[in-house]
């Protein structure tokens, strides 16, 4: 399934590829900085990186930023809010919150590949307010109640 993605570049991202999938059954297209000016992450930090780029995604889709698996099992670099959310009418530039988890600082360059997005349909709720909700094996039983 395909879905039409209006993305403009800004101009401290002209020069940049657009975000690509990497391999034909990819679902996340990856993003990339937009720096300047390398940013060093020390361990526990985290910067807002820019990408570049602003997108309109049509009624009804969503676009997540997760972390690329790669970033976060070699570096401990991930995305601070994965998933991030870019609704569908929110035209700014796409930026990535990016948290180094790990051991050793981290220089985040320009044209780096930072994290991935992820087109994804949405389904807004119609809410209904009741006195009662129904009852189930599970109940308020929370964090934990089913097993480790």
């Amino acid at each position: 399934m395909t879905v039409s993605l209006e993305i403009k570049r800004l101009p401290h991202g002209r020069d940049l590829p657009l975000p690509a999938y990497q391999s034909e059954l990819a679902a996340g297209l990856d993003l990339m900085a937009a720096l300047d000016a390398p940013v060093v992450l020390d361990p526990g930090t985290r910067a807002l990186i820019p990408t570049g780029l602003s997108i309109a995604l049509p009624g009804g889709y969503e676009a997540q930023v997760r972390p690329r698996s790669g970033l976060a099992a070699k570096h401990g670099v991930t995305v601070l809010n994965t998933p991030g959310t870019i609704d569908a009418d929110y035209r700014g530039e796409v930026k990535v919150i990016l948290v180094n988890l790990g051991q050793d600082p981290f220089t985040v360059t320009r044209s780096e590949r930072i994290a991935q997005m992820v087109i994804a349909p949405v389904l807004q709720a119609m809410l209904v307010e009741v006195e009662e909700l129904a009852e189930t094996s599970r109940g308020s039983g929370g964090f934990g109640s089913t097993g480790r």
